[in-house]
């Protein structure tokens, strides 16, 4: 198992923020590593809808399906799963001082099957996703 964790800036209230992240669509804005994510189910963004996100990691392209596990007003949780790995995004916000909120990101990723055996080669390239989502973030969401 690799766990990252990043906090970043959001210049957004929190309930703004918050109802951006919930949307995991928009993904394609702050997620380097996402080449597209549609959604999956009609119907109000609550727990249990799902998306299909398709990523590149280390030159592969490769779809995961995420759902949205729990949505509180400062709290989010989306689990992903494809048949090589098991990802947990779990996003805490809090208000900052200015008006904007402050994002802390954790992320699980447990790989399966004969993955596993790579996952303590793919931390380094797991922390480079996690520093490029950081980075990615707060230029997304000033708009």
């Amino acid at each position: 198992m690799i766990h990252v964790t990043r906090t970043m800036l959001v210049a957004r209230p929190i309930e703004d923020a918050v109802v951006y992240f919930a949307d995991f669509a928009h993904t394609e804005e702050w997620d380097p590593a996402t080449v597209s994510c549609v959604r999956l189910d009609p119907g109000p963004v609550e727990p249990g809808a799902r998306w299909r996100n398709l990523s590149r990691f280390r030159g592969r392209t490769s779809a995961l399906e995420y759902r949205l596990d729990a949505r509180q007003a400062d709290h989010l949780v989306f689990t992903g799963e494809n048949g090589t790995v098991r990802v947990k995004d779990d996003l805490r916000f809090t208000p900052a001082s200015d008006g904007s909120t402050r994002l802390t990101y954790d992320a699980t990723f447990a790989f399966k099957g004969v993955a596993r055996l790579a996952a303590p080669f793919l931390r380094k390239e797991v922390d480079r996703l996690a520093d490029d989502v950081a980075a990615a973030v707060p230029r997304a969401t000033a708009r």
